[in-house]
């Protein structure tokens, strides 16, 4: 099978192993990094592309400049897109709504996402959708068993309108406990303050999936004390409680448990180490890539023109 992979150039979150992992089990896979001013304009982009001799085309672009181009992006045969904030469909925000309106128009389009309950929803509205969670490099982010001399502490950005829910909860926590809220830059500053903190605070507040954040921490070694996003999301992952996560729905429930686990030090040493060993059999790039692979390879539905009656159906390849 060939394939035609699109990539961000300029993204925020450093994925290459992902996609070399996605390209390997795929095989025959050309993967091209797009700009910023590239993914505005497809069309152009596409004119010295023949798209016939590509038995897939993978779209995993900004989503914002995806929804400006639908009358292009139709065109395109046998369709794959990977979307990682499909979540935002279902929260309040600027995107509410818009990925079923987008999909809709693409019903013969495959739709990896990273939400169990996303890909649930998009499939009970008709969408061709699939599950694969979100992951972590497998080769930057390890326990490189260092002193963990931060108990409790939280990593990343809390200035997106998005995250309004999430500055609220973790500033309410370190206005009552010693918490450390901070900033690295990516990469080997990143791993190691990990590597420090024994407590990793999540707050993914009413997104509905675990962000990126979860899994690379737990690949560090820290323990997980995390916002609940529910029991079909947790199942789906193998996410259990107070067992290799520890989660909590409320700041006074966050506070009881973490009175728990510091009145039992050893809990959260086993704690972590099941979560570690559950994330690097389950949830590395590459373990993840060969997923994506194989939702990839499966046969896509096709698109069939109008009836007599005006009706249009879609069957498998």
């Amino acid at each position: 099978m060939k394939v035609l992979f699109l990539v961000q150039k300029e993204q925020r979150v450093i994925l290459d192993r992902f996609y070399d992992s996605i390209c390997r089990h795929l095989g025959d896979c050309e993967l091209r990094w797009l700009s910023s001013s590239e993914q505005a304009v497809l069309k152009q982009y596409f004119n010295n592309i023949d798209v016939s001799s590509y038995d897939r085309i993978i779209l995993f672009l900004r989503f914002k400049k995806e929804i400006k181009q639908i009358r292009f992006i139709r065109s395109l045969p046998n369709l794959v897109i990977l979307e990682h904030d499909a979540y935002q469909n279902f929260i309040p925000g600027k995107y509410q709504g818009k990925f079923s309106r987008h999909y809709r128009k693409l019903p013969w389009a495959r739709v990896i996402t990273s939400g169990y309950q996303v890909c649930k929803k998009l499939s009970d509205e008709g969408v061709d959708a699939v599950f694969v969670p979100k992951g972590y490099d497998q080769e930057l982010l390890t326990n490189r068993g260092l002193e963990r001399d931060i108990e409790l502490g939280f990593l990343g950005s809390l200035g997106h309108e998005m995250y309004g829910q999430r500055r609220a909860l973790l500033q309410a926590l370190a206005d009552q406990e010693n918490m450390v809220i901070t900033r690295t830059k990516s990469g080997d500053e990143y791993v190691e303050m990990l590597n420090r903190i024994r407590i990793f605070v999540g707050a993914d507040v009413g997104f509905g999936e675990y962000m990126i954040k979860n899994f690379e921490a737990m690949a560090c070694g820290c323990m997980l004390l995390t916002w609940n996003q529910g029991d079909e999301e947790n199942r789906a992952l193998g996410f259990r409680d107070m067992e290799n996560v520890v989660l909590y729905r409320s700041l006074e429930e966050l506070r009881e448990k973490l009175r728990v686990l510091r009145d039992n030090p050893g809990v959260v040493e086993s704690i972590a180490s099941r979560g570690q060993r559950l994330v690097e059999k389950n949830y590395s790039w590459e373990a993840l890539g060969e997923r994506v692979a194989g939702a990839v390879q499966s046969p896509l539905r096709k698109k069939i023109e109008k009836n007599h009656w005006g009706f249009k159906r879609y069957v498998l390849e």
